[in-house]
């Protein structure tokens, strides 16, 4: 078989899981999600229930329960990739927002997320770096956490 045709018969064969391992998916995702996001993420998830209840299921499912629940990296270790792609992405405000938020949740200090933020000017910007750092400042200063310290020599 080749490379295409694999992939073709790996997407079929995903329809074909059947709903327990749906349900397996889902469920891992959700406790993930918990652990990651907590409140903010099962929000997104609500907000979604009357417009794209299937979106919802698919950020649950493959997202959290596929991508995030995988081995290899910590959860600080994915929010600091996650801060970095939606830095660089821009238009991404709502998004960072709960991720600053999810970062926090799974022990990034502000410095770390203010550092990580920063290194991402040399790649893709000043302007997506501080409209990214406004985000995080407006999170920092939500749960009392400013001013942010600078980091260690």
């Amino acid at each position: 078989m080749t490379t295409s045709s694999t992939h073709s018969h790996q997407v079929s064969q995903q329809h074909l899981l059947g709903p327990a391992v749906e349900q397996a998916r889902y469920d891992r995702g959700a406790q993930v999600l918990a652990a990651v996001d907590g409140e903010g993420g099962q929000s997104v998830v609500d907000a979604l229930a009357d417009i794209a209840p299937a979106l919802a299921h698919h950020v649950v499912a493959h997202a959290f329960g596929d991508v995030y629940a995988r081995p290899g990296l910590t959860h600080a270790q994915r929010q600091l990739v996650t801060l970095g792609m939606l830095t660089a992405l821009g238009g991404c405000e709502a998004q960072l927002e709960v991720h600053v938020n999810a970062s926090l949740n799974v022990g990034l200090t502000p410095t770390e997320i203010v550092e990580a933020i920063t290194h991402t000017a040399v790649y893709c910007g000043f302007p997506k770096a501080l409209n990214a750092i406004f985000v995080a400042k407006r999170v920092f200063a939500e749960r009392d956490l400013l001013p942010v310290s600078a980091p260690a020599a």
